[in-house]
């Protein structure tokens, strides 16, 4: 049984036991351990640079998506934990979630009367939340505070935002009140069925009756990405690309002893050492001369003489990458990879150069998807293509250009068009028989990110892979 000391003893105690304790002392790591940098700086840097990102994306962007759409009137409301699709590309680094309920209001003033789009057109005002750094103009309530904390004013709270949002529709009488809701897209669809509900009864038939899905307006601002976000997601991928040529070495791969998922949680445990994150769980698989998936496993010891390939991606300021690379583990005696291994990979470059070629601003992802299939068979190859927007979100906002089990198109999310400062994954798959192996099949996947300009131009974020990486 267990005696409590008075809590004035108990005190006492801990304040006598600090001052006999030594004094605290840096510890420095182990000879030979080094110290392992923030390739991308402290996150109160990352947090500077993302913020001027998030003023210029939305000066940039919003006025010409907003003409561009028809909606001179945005409502974007959400509540704490249930935040839209659209939250992280309208607010500052230093907010995780939305504050209790958070309206964002977006007004192009200029648009009835027909005047070009341009930032100073734009009104930004939050009904709730912070000023987000300054670029919303967060509105408090009226209600006093009887025990207010450090003198602040009280904040907008259930009913009172829905009056107040009435009020500030009456006083720009909008023409189109933009909602995000969709039945396509994921990024478009973040209005809740409570805030929908509650907003409504609000705001009345008269106010209703003006409510248009936003569709492209979320999902285009969440897919546009300003030239100084380009510079720095090149500076990303030059990580990936050292990464993985790291853990497809002999300096991490030990042939006969490394298993597969010890670089899973090498590439795991190296990207948080190095202040950075990932948005899924990375993979490693084997192809293997003579034997099939299942008789390789799950998680198998690496061999010489295996095909191996990865599935990684970073994290770093809200930005995300995606990319697959492939190694060979040479056997004795070797000093590169078998010619037909080398040819499934130029196969798989092939169909990426056609799908460069391919994708344009304007076009929608299944016309894109359908040019670049006709010319992989005329070239007598045998893949398949299934790339993704990437930016904010891994899987990104933006038109899909086939899934590996959608050759015929993705009905709805194909149908988006490509538009300019838009990025991409390009991910597909080529399959060759490969002479050394017997005929077998391998299989090449790879995803290598790029990029969409603002002039339409487009160009990998920094190359991609056209020789295998090699165990030694």
């Amino acid at each position: 049984m267990h005696r409590f000391l008075p809590l004035t003893l108990a005190i006492g105690a801990l304040r006598l036991a600090a001052q006999d304790a030594p004094k605290r002392t840096e510890v420095l790591p182990p000879r030979g351990l080094a110290i392992v940098a923030r390739p991308f700086g402290t996150q109160r840097e990352l947090a500077v640079l993302q913020q001027a990102w998030l003023k210029k994306r939305l000066d940039t962007f919003v006025p010409g998506l907003m003409r561009k759409t028809g909606i001179d009137f945005w409502v974007i409301t959400m509540r704490e934990y249930n935040e839209d699709p659209v939250f992280n590309s309208i607010t500052s680094p230093e907010t995780m979630a939305a504050r209790r309920r958070t309206i964002y209001v977006i007004f192009d003033r200029c648009a009835a009367a027909g005047q070009p789009p341009q930032a100073s057109c734009i009104e930004r005002i939050a009904l709730g939340g912070s000023s987000q750094g300054g670029v919303w103009e967060a509105r408090r309530s009226t209600k006093p505070v009887e025990a207010a904390v450090g003198g602040r004013q009280a904040e907008l709270w259930g009913d009172e935002q829905w009056q107040a949002l009435k009020q500030l529709i009456e006083e720009k009488n909008p023409k189109v009140i933009g909602i995000n809701r969709s039945k396509v897209f994921a990024f478009t669809d973040g209005l809740s069925s409570g805030e929908l509900l509650g907003m409504s009864e609000a705001l009345g038939d008269k106010w209703t009756a003006k409510f248009k899905d936003a569709e492209g307006l979320p999902l285009e601002l969440i897919a546009s990405r300003l030239p100084e976000e380009e510079a720095f997601f090149g500076k990303m991928t030059e990580k990936v690309w050292a990464m993985t040529q790291e853990m497809f070495s002999a300096r991490v791969i030990v042939p006969g002893k490394t298993r597969t998922s010890e670089l899973v949680w090498w590439w795991r445990q190296r990207v948080a050492d190095q202040g950075m994150g990932t948005w899924f769980q990375p993979s490693i698989e084997v192809q293997r001369k003579g034997q099939t998936s299942e008789q390789v496993g799950e998680d198998p010891i690496i061999q010489r003489g295996d095909v191996l390939h990865c599935d990684v991606g970073l994290t770093v300021a809200r930005l995300n990458t995606d990319t697959q690379h492939n190694a060979y583990v040479l056997l004795p005696g070797e000093a590169d990879a078998p010619t037909g291994l080398k040819k499934a990979l130029a196969n798989a470059n092939a169909l990426q150069d056609i799908a460069m070629d391919e994708i344009k601003p304007g076009r929608s992802g299944n016309e894109i998807l359908k040019s670049v299939l006709e010319r992989m068979r005329a070239k007598g190859i045998d893949g398949t293509m299934y790339s993704h927007p990437i930016g904010v979100n891994g899987h990104g906002a933006g038109p899909l250009i086939g899934l590996w089990d959608y050759q015929d198109g993705v009905p709805g999310r194909g149908d988006a068009k490509v538009t300019p400062s838009m990025w991409y994954s390009i991910e597909l798959q080529a399959t060759t028989p490969v002479p050394e192996w017997g005929g077998q099949s391998v299989r090449m996947a790879q995803e290598e990110d790029m990029i969409i300009g603002a002039d339409g131009r487009v160009r990998w974020a920094l190359k991609r892979q056209d020789k295998l990486f090699l165990v030694k």
